[in-house]
């Protein structure tokens, strides 16, 4: 993978990134390590996969914190973010990247109790212990981003629109925030191939993957997508907080 941030200039950062013990959150985490921040690696139930990735990113003379917690638990977030301020002493960034919905055996709530109702409260409980100059980053796809204007795969519906839901109700955070002088961003990509999502798409509806891929011209590996939820959490807002990864030309704008 190409270094997207210049190497130190995230020196004396603090970035935390939800679900970064693989995929893309975990290239994400790298990126910033790579970039000089202290990191926090969170996972849910991979602690050797955490441990292991964090054992790397202190070789970069970074310091790296592992912390497993669920984040549709309140007592448990606030765990993990006493344990970052006792670390760190604050946060400067914030990538909201776990997400779910499609696993079996969870309840007909989970998605939206996962992708909106849980970022919300990962936002309140970081929120203390950031200041001006902070970033909040919001990774999703397009096919939640678009969803009430462009339908999807049946299969991936109720996530969508539980993923939307989550990112309208971060965006009415927008004033407060920018009240404390800390911006925000959402990063929409297109199906990224070597996720569990697109995997797991793939297996529901075979050929789904090709498919997109074709309308696409290209999709964008997994490296490449955290390279750019990297850049946003560095880079200028847009005026509109979206930073939109890959095609479009199949969505239709709101």
């Amino acid at each position: 993978m190409s270094q997207p941030l210049a190497p130190g200039s995230l020196a004396g950062r603090r970035a935390l990134v939800t679900g970064s013990s693989r995929g893309i959150g975990a290239d994400t985490v790298r990126y910033f390590a790579e970039a000089g921040a202290d990191v926090v690696v969170n996972f849910r139930n991979k602690a050797p996969r955490a441990e292991k990735l964090a054992v790397e990113l202190r070789g970069l003379g970074v310091r790296a914190l592992v912390q497993g917690a669920d984040l549709t638990d309140p007592a448990s977030l606030a765990e993990m973010m006493a344990a970052v301020r006792e670390e760190f002493g604050g946060l400067d960034i914030l990538v909201l990247n776990a997400s779910g919905g499609m696993e079996s055996g969870m309840g007909e709530d989970y998605a939206l109790k996962l992708n909106r109702d849980a970022q919300l409260n990962v936002l309140d409980a970081a929120l203390p212990l950031m200041g001006e100059g902070s970033r909040v980053v919001f990774v999703t796809s397009h096919q939640a981003h678009f969803i009430r204007t462009t339908p999807t795969m049946p299969e991936y519906e109720p996530v969508a629109r539980s993923k939307r839901a989550g990112e309208d109700a971060l965006r009415e955070r927008i004033p407060e925030l920018s009240a404390r002088g800390i911006g925000f961003v959402v990063v929409s990509g297109d199906m990224i191939e070597g996720t569990v999502t697109a995997t797991l798409l793939n297996r529901l509806n075979p050929g789904a993957l090709e498919e997109r891929r074709e309308q696409a011209g290209r999709l964008y590996n997994v490296g490449e997508f955290a390279a750019e939820v990297a850049l946003a959490a560095a880079e200028p807002v847009p005026n509109d907080h979206t930073r939109l990864i890959g095609d479009t030309s199949s969505f239709a704008a709101e």
